[in-house]
């Protein structure tokens, strides 16, 4: 199902043939590229895009404006919000207990276990090949490095790096490591001001 209804003045989403797009929908201006598949009950919003054999899963929400790149694995019941970057090949997993089959030998069933999910706020970048095991929420705006693995939840603007992701330091919105300045930490690019208190950061109110 395709949703052009929205925004009229945006073009029709690309699908290339090679994608597997059956039963979702399909933002205006966003692009599915080869071989990637969206199931069933998935929801890309608009001017998303879904890179070269990217997977989402079933019911997988996407925000409007995010990039999903080549190979990523985004497995339901995640949730991606606005402007959200998932790098090339990375993993969010949806079984906290993984398992073929049941201490009987039996194949494991839709029925034998529950999915759980992958929460990345508005904003928030993760990087190639990092892995989120659900169910962990990224915070807004923030980083998960190349390579990470992320294990428990991620602070608003939190940069974190490693196995497993611990805090490395902040970000912003524009993306770059916040220096500190005092009280607070700045933005180089942009010269918005943070305060820490407790391990958390919020943007300092501006008169």
């Amino acid at each position: 199902m395709v949703d052009t209804s929205k925004t009229p003045s945006l073009p029709a989403p690309r699908i290339e043939p090679s994608a597997d797009v059956a039963g979702a929908s399909i933002g205006a201006g966003s692009s599915i590229w080869h071989l990637a598949q969206v199931r069933e009950g998935a929801e890309i919003g608009e001017n998303c895009v879904i890179g070269r054999g990217a997977y989402i899963g079933t019911g997988v929400f996407v925000g409007a404006g995010s990039k999903i790149q080549n190979y990523a694995l985004v497995y339901e019941p995640a949730r991606l919000e606005r402007g959200v970057f998932v790098g090339p090949a990375v993993v969010l997993t949806n079984d906290t207990y993984p398992r073929a089959v049941n201490p009987d030998g039996t194949s494991k069933s839709a029925s034998d276990w529950e999915p759980v999910g992958v929460t990345v706020r508005e904003g928030a970048s993760i990087g190639a090949r990092a892995t989120c095991v659900a169910p962990v929420v990224v915070g807004r705006w923030a980083t998960v490095a190349a390579g990470a693995v992320v294990t428990k939840d991620v602070p608003d603007f939190a940069l974190v790096a490693g196995v497993p992701a611990r805090r490395i330091g902040w970000v912003g919105p524009a993306g770059l490591p916040l220096e500190r300045l005092g009280e607070a930490w700045v933005c180089p690019r942009t010269g918005a001001r943070f305060i820490e208190s407790e391990g958390i950061l919020k943007e300092e109110k501006r008169a």
